[in-house]
């Protein structure tokens, strides 16, 4: 496996790791940064006949309309119900608004979709949330909505790229604050809240800080929710007060003014409905406006204070959130506080980084787990509720009852959840969320299991027994690659507790053998072993939306989706093996599994012939093109002709990933399924004659599963080393950089279409164009590569070399292979000879108090200079690079 954790657990020997290991008895992550960056815009709080979300509730609604399923804010903390929210407000007297919550453009607004145009930086986090840590850059003059709004709309359909904050000219002469907020807990429901305001630039300069307490609207919906209280409580603290919950002070260490509203919407600004009053806005009403009224509570707060501060100069602020009844704390206990949870997380990291020597290493790798830990975020659905409406709202309009999501009226949840990226994906996604439990394995197993569990959980796993894809259609279809990330959250977390969680393996794979036969059932339309899927997480990748009814009728038989499934039934195998070493009943399931890896690899070979058919000796073309070395998807049109989609992309490199290697000891420990399986390979060379080496073993006496035996494995690696092809410096490339200059191209009926290599910012509009899967470089399939490559090292050793890089003269067997593309994706962020990271473009930007380098980990880098493009704070699976780090031993390509 890929940069597993070594033996032993000497991250638990840390008040950090005690804190891990008791969290769900003491209480540890009760609190955290569970506030989304963007609460508006969602699919959650669309109520409107079209679907259109980012229309429906636009950033220009968000400070005056309460949410119905969330909140948001800037460094945003709260309690795992979301019953209470703090996060920050800023104030520099030219906005024309508080700065409560980030900006960015909607997917229409945007020149390649939705694209936040903030600049922020997660500097550090442990998994108990009792440290974080992140920084905020604030213009002094007023943020350029308009001028940001305008630009990029007359960038639209071009091949300019967005159009960024930075490119304004606002941040012009360090004219910004750098505002840092950290976190620390004094026990499980004592707070900590300090807030750093350092002025950049080259003038003293005034700035309002109001951090903002906030009760989640839960009482206006109807139904029996009782409305909350925020009160004074003395002069330095307000009281928080809510039925049946214990009170909370939110206490200001220093002099600030207090200011009350109601989180409720204001229909009058809205709709032009109904009364003024002290509604959500009203704050920032009051202080932008001053002719607004505020009353003496509510359920929205704010602790005011103005600093005039001078150039290169800071002011450092203190807030306490703890339970009623918590003993005093001065300043000095405070600082107190935060130096030590600092200090804890220093020894987490050292603990976990002990045997990584390179200082700029263990910063790359700290920072990500940072952005991934931030990204937790409280997600609230209840499908039936939002469908049928709130008893005290409109009727919803009935194109609802038929539209989005109205077939899983079933899933209903509530629960802290690891996003792709808050702010532009503030929604989980399934295989998304498989990629964040495998990097969060790291540092906290336990959270790490939970959250692969929770979409077989009865509220988000359909009936049918499919896991929900994401809010804007759960009926879509991820990659399958759940018992993937569960094998390996299972490897990881027995490294380093020392016991093997079996309990865990078995509850989710009885759940996964029902999403298997979901698949089964649902995605292999002709019942030939090969599967459709759809778009399976890779967006624009296709010759047309693979979604999508195919042009001119007709199936597309995917070469990704059928290797899917051929690694998923290998995974469960590998599970049930597992499972059997305490119950060998569970032999027969693994014979099953094996059984259908067969049957689907064998149907790649023959395009899903049936079994008559095999037996009449015609060969056909199957998804494997011998002449081209590379598996292609195949259109099958209504008149049974078929049609080879010759693009070279990630589709055909994913059946590498099908790969499992059985020790030799197996028939001792499970000589029911080795039975089996030498009846199978024996007698069934029809089935096996493309997947296996079982009659020459490989290293130590290993035996090989694999979709790809020597011949087409190297003549894939051929392709996908090549540097004129799929390599590029940073890693494998989404497509063929050869279709530059020779694009796909194919007619359907009065169509065209057409596929070529863009190492940028997608050029195309499928799937809403934010993302791009025409050529540049993706984390997590290249994380998968890698692991592929190490297990089929693991059966053939130094017994097969390849060039590295194609045409280089340098060979190298499979695990130098793995090492080279680790390198190259861990180059992506780390310092070269020149003090240069390709992800930022050149050399990172500094800022807060020690100038410390501000890294970010975005969606996806482009195919030639490796900058980062997409989402800007993609820590889910762009965090993987985490494990890259913990590299195991190495040897030179040289």
């Amino acid at each position: 496996m890929v940069g597993d954790p070594g033996p032993g657990a000497p991250i638990f020997d840390t008040a950090e790791g005690h804190r891990i290991q008791n969290a769900d008895t003491d209480g540890w992550r009760r609190w955290g940064p569970y506030l989304a960056e963007r609460q508006w815009g969602t699919v959650r709080e669309d109520y409107s006949a079209d679907g259109d979300a980012w229309s429906a509730f636009p950033h220009d609604h968000a400070r005056s309309r309460a949410y119905r399923w969330g909140e948001d804010g800037i460094a945003g903390f709260c309690d795992e119900g979301q019953t209470w929210c703090l996060s920050l407000g800023l104030w520099n007297g030219a906005d024309p608004i508080v700065k409560e919550r980030l900006f960015g453009l909607t997917n229409a607004e945007g020149n390649h979709g939705e694209d936040v145009k903030e600049l922020w930086w997660h500097l550090d986090a442990v998994p108990s949330h009792a440290w974080q840590r992140m920084l905020y850059r604030y213009p002094q003059r007023a943020f350029p909505y308009a001028d940001l709004v305008a630009e990029n709309a007359r960038r639209r359909g071009t091949d300019a790229p967005e159009y960024k904050l930075e490119d304004t000219g606002i941040l012009s002469d360090d004219r910004f604050f750098d505002v840092e907020v950290a976190y620390a807990k004094a026990g499980p429901d004592d707070v900590l809240m300090r807030v750093t305001v350092l002025n950049r630039g080259p003038q003293k300069a005034r700035i309002h800080v109001l951090p903002q307490l906030v009760a989640r609207n839960t009482w206006s919906w109807g139904g029996n929710s009782e409305k909350p209280t925020i009160a004074p409580d003395g002069p330095g603290s307000v009281l928080a007060s809510q039925p049946g919950k214990t009170p909370l002070r939110l206490e200001a260490l220093q002099d600030v003014r207090w200011l009350f509203c109601e989180n409720e919407t204001n229909k009058h600004r809205l709709y032009g409905i109904g009364p003024d009053g002290p509604f959500k806005d009203a704050i920032n009403d009051h202080l932008v406006g001053g002719a607004v009224e505020l009353p003496g509570s509510g359920t929205k707060c704010a602790a005011l204070s103005e600093h005039e501060i001078e150039a290169g100069a800071s002011v450092t602020l203190r807030y306490r959130l703890a339970p009623a009844s918590a003993d005093a704390l001065d300043a000095t206990a405070f600082d107190g506080i935060l130096r030590d949870r600092a200090a804890e997380a220093d020894a987490f990291y050292g603990a976990l980084q002990q045997e990584m020597t390179e200082p700029d290493e263990r910063l790359v790798q700290r920072r990500a787990l940072a952005g991934l830990l931030w990204s937790k975020q409280v997600y609230r659905y209840d499908v039936k509720r939002w469908l049928e409406g709130d008893p005290a709202g409109p009727v919803p309009p009935a194109e609802r009852r038929r539209g989005r999501n109205s077939d899983w009226t079933h899933l209903n949840n509530s629960e802290v959840i690891l996003m792709p990226d808050t702010w532009e994906y503030p929604w989980y996604a399934s295989w998304d969320l498989a990629f964040h439990a495998m990097a969060a394995a790291c540092v906290d197993p336990a959270f790490a299991k939970d959250q692969l569990l929770l979409l077989t959980r009865e509220w988000y796993m359909h009936p049918s027994g499919q896991l929900p894809a994401y809010e804007w259609s759960f009926s879509d279809a991820n990659p399958p690659i759940h018992a993937y990330a569960a094998l390996r959250v299972y490897r990881a977390d027995a490294e380093l507790t020392g016991r093997p969680d079996r309990a865990f393996l078995e509850r989710i794979f009885h759940k996964l053998i029902v999403n298997f036969t979901w698949w089964v059932n649902r995605k292999d339309v002709s019942g030939r072993n090969l599967f459709q899927g759809g778009f399976l997480g890779l967006d624009n990748i296709g010759v047309f939306d693979r979604s999508a009814p195919v042009p001119g009728g007709g199936t597309l038989e995917q070469a990704d989706a059928t290797a899917w499934m051929a690694m998923y039934a290998l995974n469960m195998m590998r599970m049930a093996l597992e499972l059997a070493e305490d119950n060998p009943a569970y032999e027969d399931i693994a014979t099953k599994f094996f059984e259908h890896f067969l049957t689907i690899a064998s149907a790649m070979t023959h395009l899903g012939r049936s079994e008559a058919e095999k037996d009449t000796g015609e060969e056909g073309d199957g998804l494997w093109n011998e002449a081209d070395g590379f598996f292609y998807d195949v259109l099958v049109l209504p008149d049974g002709s078929t049609t080879t989609l010759r693009v070279r992309s990630l589709v055909g490199l994913i059946p590498l990933c099908a790969v499992e290697v059985l020790d030799r000891d197996l028939a001792q420990r499970h000589p029911a399924f080795a039975r089996r399986l030498d009846w199978m390979l024996r007698h069934r060379p029809d089935l096996t004659d493309q997947v296996s080496r079982y009659a020459e073993p490989g290293q130590n006496d290993r035996l090989l599963l694999s979709l790809l035996r020597r011949h087409r494995m190297t003549a894939v690696l051929g392709r996908m080393l090549d540097e004129t092809e799929f390599l590029s410096p940073h890693g494998v490339r989404s497509v063929s950089k050869a279709h530059g200059t020779g694009p796909f191209e194919i007619a359907i009926g009065d169509r065209s279409f057409s596929v070529g290599y863009e190492p940028g910012a997608s050029q195309s509009g499928l799937f809403g164009g934010n993302s791009n899967w025409r050529g540049p470089v993706w984390m997590p399939l290249n994380f998968m590569l890698i692991d592929a490559l190490r297990e089929f090292a693991r059966f053939y050793g130094d017994e097969i070399k390849v060039e590295c890089p194609s045409g280089s003269g340098r060979n190298v067997d499979l695990g130098g292979v793995a090492d080279e593309l680790s390198r190259r994706l861990e180059a992506l962020f780390l310092k070269d000879a020149e003090g240069l990271r390709p992800s930022t473009g050149g050399k990172a930007p500094r800022g807060g108090l020690d100038g410390e380098e501000l890294l970010q980990f975005n969606e996806f880098f482009h195919g030639e200079t490796g900058l980062g493009l997409g989402a800007s704070h993609q820590t889910g699976w762009t965090a993987l690079v985490a494990l890259l780090l913990r590299r195991p031993a190495r040897q030179s390509v040289k």
